[in-house]
């Protein structure tokens, strides 16, 4: 059974930074696409970032944010930096096994449970 854990959501002031990771268990995700998307209230779920063989990001964390994976641990990661009010949402891990990166969450089969990250001003 294939399950993925988020951790390192919490409260961090504006201008701070959060690591979130996410562990997959069940299957080996080497050759997936693992992507986090975040979902703010009363807004759609919106893709974050990618990453497969390159990495891919939403124009508005660009510079700020890094995804990376380690396929030794199946977990990918995801480094925020110089966070903003507007970052403030549930970061949700996912996994898709298309050979291209996909933006819509349609797209993903599998998904985590979500993690907090609440940014004050």
């Amino acid at each position: 059974q294939v399950q993925l854990v988020e951790s390192g959501g919490g409260l961090v002031p504006a201008g701070g930074s959060l690591r979130l990771s996410c562990a997959a268990s069940g299957r080996t995700f080497s050759s997936y696409v693992m992507a986090w998307f975040r979902q703010a209230p009363g807004k759609e779920r919106e893709f974050v970032a990618a990453i497969i063989r390159a990495t891919y990001y939403a124009d508005s964390v660009k510079g700020r944010f890094t995804i990376s994976r380690d396929n030794a641990k199946n977990t990918v990661y995801l480094q925020m930096n110089s966070l903003k009010p507007e970052d403030t949402a549930i970061y949700y891990c996912a996994v898709s096994p298309r050979g291209w990166v996909p933006v819509r969450p349609a797209e993903y089969d599998y998904w985590g449970q979500g993690t907090q990250v609440t940014v004050s001003s």
